[in-house]
């Protein structure tokens, strides 16, 4: 979800009032004592450079005793693989043992082998994909920016395309996407690829930004919500909710930045009721996923152009919109996934880096293998 200053008039530049500072400067300024915040304890005492971590990991951050019950006291933040530009869309292949993710600049896909801890490419060129997950049959569902389409991966490799005009006209860029227990695939599509040729190239919107749902009968593209920048998509564990993360106030001065909600109705065709689940900040809320209990944990991104040392990482909010919890990263981190055997390892992938992380929460199955 980056942007690029010059292809955009005054009105509408991202963050025009704001200027930048570095990540973690105030608490990196700050001297270590019995009073300091978690964010700066986070800050002057977590190591990041393979050293040991004291326990429990200072990283992770209870905000409600909610969120108690999911941090492992024995369990630390572990940096995976860096060296990338900026990762995006993890998701784990169970089957396979292995995750992949986006490293949407760079062009390309990854894969981490889980028995190896070994980091290769998984596919290049990747049309600049963003968004990633796997659909009833475990196949991979992509978002990709440069061709401004929905893609889904066959089991011999072969590539579908299933989504890149609506009405006749060309999809903005698809950026997230996730899939009901109907089949039907739903992504959002605010465009951030056709505005500048890092993450794509640079093209006129022709729609309006929006959430879509393909049918999983005729394969048809019915428009589900117009939001001003839709990012992130989950469904509640009982699919009766659906989860989107705004971020129109990169472009917007003053737009809430926040996650909205829908009730989902008519068998998983049509929302209702739309409303704001939390209002979030000062940065934004990037990917998300949910846990078996409701829970959201999101991908936390930009709070230094805010002063805030203390936004970046992972934030976790109850089904009520509390926010109970973060996971502290020295970067922002655009997503995450839960993986595993058990589905209780936490992927982030953090804008050059990919993290995990053990927590007493279980993700939602992701496709009818349970992976």
């Amino acid at each position: 979800m980056h942007d690029d200053p010059q292809q955009a008039p005054e009105a509408t530049k991202p963050f025009p009032h704001l200027s930048r500072r570095t990540f973690l400067g105030a608490a990196a300024a700050a001297s270590a004592s019995a009073v300091l915040k978690p964010g700066q304890l986070f800050a002057q005492q977590r190591p990041w450079d393979g050293s040991l971590v004291p326990y429990p990991d200072p990283a992770i951050e209870v905000l409600d005793e909610r969120f108690g019950a999911y941090r492992l006291a024995n369990a630390a933040v572990e940096r995976l693989a860096t060296g990338f530009r900026w990762a995006e869309g993890p998701v784990y292949f169970g089957d396979g043992g292995f995750l992949v993710w986006s490293d949407i600049p760079n062009n390309r896909q990854m894969r981490w082998l889980e028995d190896t801890g070994e980091v290769s490419v998984y596919r290049e060129p990747s049309h600049n994909s963003n968004g990633n997950t796997r659909d009833r049959e475990g196949r991979l569902l992509t978002c990709e920016h440069d061709t401004r389409r929905v893609t889904r991966t066959e089991h011999d490799g072969t590539v579908t395309v299933l989504a890149d005009t609506f009405e006749g006209k060309p999809l903005n860029a698809p950026n997230d996407v996730i899939v009901h227990p109907d089949g039907g695939i739903w992504f959002t599509d605010p465009g951030y690829g056709i505005l500048m040729h890092y993450e794509g190239h640079i093209a006129d919107f022709e729609l309006p930004e929006a959430v879509y749902r393909i049918d999983p009968g005729n394969g048809r593209l019915q428009k589900m919500a117009e939001v001003a920048k839709p990012n992130g998509i989950a469904f509640s564990p009982d699919y009766s909710r659906l989860y989107v993360s705004d971020t129109g106030g990169t472009h917007t001065p003053g737009h809430p930045h926040q996650i909205l909600m829908w009730d989902v109705v008519d068998d998983g065709t049509r929302l209702a009721n739309e409303r704001q689940f939390a209002e979030v900040g000062p940065g934004f809320i990037d990917g998300m996923a949910a846990d078996m209990d409701g829970n959201l944990w999101c991908g936390a991104v930009f709070g230094g152009l805010f002063d805030a040392e203390d936004h970046d990482g992972v934030h976790v909010y109850a089904d009520d919109g509390t926010l109970i919890g973060k996971i502290h990263l020295p970067e922002p981190c655009a997503n995450v996934c839960f993986g595993g055997p058990k589905r209780n390892r936490l992927f982030m992938t953090a804008s050059q880096s990919l993290y995990a992380v053990y927590v007493e929460a279980q993700g939602m199955a992701v496709w009818a293998g349970n992976s």
